[in-house]
């Protein structure tokens, strides 16, 4: 009886245990050499017997190459109720389309733009940003996880020789898909991770930053990568998700590194 018992306890806890999805870009994605990603950090900041992280980041993607090689709908193919999913890409999504159409970039707008193009010669439709965002954003909310839509982080803010960042396109997309998601009233969170990345490099100071960049002004050694990580966990903190409630870094001992809560609203310029 006692060997049932302490089985059903080891089947309660794996049941008991929820998942944290991670779809993104390089920035994001488990790397190698002498770059990595944020998101293989973030388990660090999560009890185990919880959260597991699930990190399907791929480098080179943007939403829209995301969405058309079926990432998206793999990770809904094992997302269960309950879930958390954080989308975050930015990196790859800019650029024009025509006859030098590189598969990333998505038609411009904030709305229900649509730009018509031939890629690999297959005739696509393209979509804006924060289309592809809230159209997996309400896949992964009917399956009844939560989503988290997070601003992608900043380039080196060092890299002119003195602190420059501010928000881009791709910030405030993001914060207006969370919101036409439905927001945190519908289980639509926003992190401006770029503006506490920025706001912890800056802190950092010029040569430790400049270091840890060291082969783009992109791509971040793992010691950055952590502080991604680190900046990203934060701003799940200064917010109200129940995902943020649950890390195991508390606000204010994060706050000593990552330094003042950011309100983030429609004021944000484009």
């Amino acid at each position: 009886m006692k060997a049932r018992n302490t089985f059903l306890s080891a089947v309660a806890c794996a049941e008991a245990a929820l998942t944290v999805h991670l779809c993104g870009d390089s920035t994001m994605a488990a790397m190698t050499g002498a770059v990595q990603g944020w998101g293989e950090y973030l388990h660090y900041s999560f009890d185990p017997a919880l959260f597991a992280v699930h990190n399907a980041a791929v480098a080179g993607r943007s939403a829209r190459s995301y969405t058309r090689e079926g990432r998206f709908n793999a990770v809904l193919q094992v997302v269960q109720p309950g879930d958390w999913v954080v989308i975050e890409f930015g990196h790859n999504d800019g650029g024009s389309l025509g006859s030098t159409d590189n598969g990333r970039s998505d038609c411009y707008g904030a709305g229900g733009e649509t730009c018509a193009t031939t890629y690999n010669g297959v005739n696509e439709t393209v979509q804006t940003y924060p289309t592809y965002l809230k159209r997996a954003g309400a896949a992964f909310l009917a399956a009844g996880a939560d989503v988290v839509i997070s601003s992608p982080t900043p380039n080196n803010v060092w890299e002119s020789g003195s602190y420059s960042w501010g928000p881009d396109r791709f910030a405030y997309y993001s914060w207006l898909a969370a919101e036409e998601l439905g927001g945190t009233s519908a289980g639509a969170y926003f992190v401006p991770h770029g503006a506490y990345a920025a706001q912890v490099m800056k802190s950092l100071g010029a040569d430790v930053v400049n270091e840890n960049y060291p082969n783009d002004h992109t791509h971040t050694s793992p010691y950055l990568a952590d502080i991604m990580a680190g900046a990203f966990v934060y701003g799940l903190t200064c917010g109200t998700s129940e995902l943020g409630r649950s890390a195991v870094n508390s606000t204010a001992s994060l706050a000593a590194v990552f330094g003042d809560c950011i309100t983030y609203n429609a004021t944000v310029p484009l």
